[in-house]
């Protein structure tokens, strides 16, 4: 048994329970300051969570060569888009960091070099769905990076790596979009034919527990290109796929393909 699996048993005898892992379908940065069917069920669902000690947050839009961790006291809110109304610019999410726990985190991550980051912060992959998900901030928030650089299976693996951390009180989300095809949005809410098809393709897949086939995703024929045509949104959910332990099942929220291209399914491990 390693470092990491002891932790991991004293902290579950400790506390007697995980914590659960989200991949959220965080959509539009707007979902942030919209009352809408996404952003209720988000701050219902916060809701229904346990109170975790930390926070651990898998974003869309932080790739870096290797993979990297926010370390500073006070991250940043990163508005990091344009075009949208000035209210969703004037959004601060001032949730602390947690220096302490990523460093430990890194030392005990001694299989995947982990890089300590001091000028990231949180960006609209993390903010949009926290805000809802824990509207005062007042847990520590921190960011692992995903490497641009490594095969779906590397960032599943690593997924499967962190479930140390579910039995230390660190709830680990992760945020991108089953489906995300900016070239093919429709204005109006609705599903094109391939969005719908593939969602529903993964979901049958998560289902059945056939985590390999989702890894594979690109051998899911012509839909999964249209569906995952760049692979940064569609990552998250293999983290959070690699946290499942064998005697864990899968619950759904917001199953919902909106925009024609862009699919809101959400789970908790």
């Amino acid at each position: 048994m390693n470092q990491a699996d002891n932790i991991a048993e004293t902290a579950l005898t400790a506390n007697g329970s995980r914590m659960p892992a989200l991949f959220i379908g965080h959509g539009s940065p707007m979902n942030a300051i919209e009352d809408n069917e996404f952003s209720r069920t988000w701050a219902e669902w916060g809701r229904s969570l346990p109170t975790p000690k930390a926070i651990l947050c898998i974003s869309a839009h932080w790739q870096t060569i290797g993979t990297e961790i926010t370390a500073m006291e006070k991250p940043r809110t990163i508005h990091d888009f344009y075009g949208f109304p000035q209210a969703l610019f004037d959004i601060d999410y001032p949730a602390l960091g947690s220096p302490v726990l990523a460093e430990h985190i890194r030392a005990i991550m001694k299989q995947t070099p982990i890089k300590l980051n001091d000028d990231w912060g949180l960006d609209h992959g993390c903010w949009s769905v926290l805000c809802h998900l824990f509207p005062d901030a007042d847990i520590p928030v921190m960011q692992l990076s995903m490497a641009s650089n490594r095969t779906p299976e590397w960032h599943y693996e690593l997924g499967k790596a962190l479930r140390w951390l579910r039995n230390e009180g660190v709830l680990i989300i992760g945020s991108g979009n089953i489906v995300h095809n900016l070239s093919k949005l429709v204005w109006n809410d609705s599903a094109l034919d391939w969005a719908l098809a593939f969602e529903q393709r993964i979901k049958q897949l998560i289902i059945q527990h056939d985590h390999q086939a989702i890894i594979q995703y690109q051998q899911l024929g012509s839909y999964a290109q249209l569906a995952v045509p760049t692979p940064e949104h569609f990552l998250p959910l293999l983290y959070i796929l690699g946290l499942q332990e064998d005697d864990e099942q899968i619950e759904f929220f917001n199953e919902k393909t909106t925009l024609g291209a862009i699919s809101m399914l959400s789970l908790q491990v």
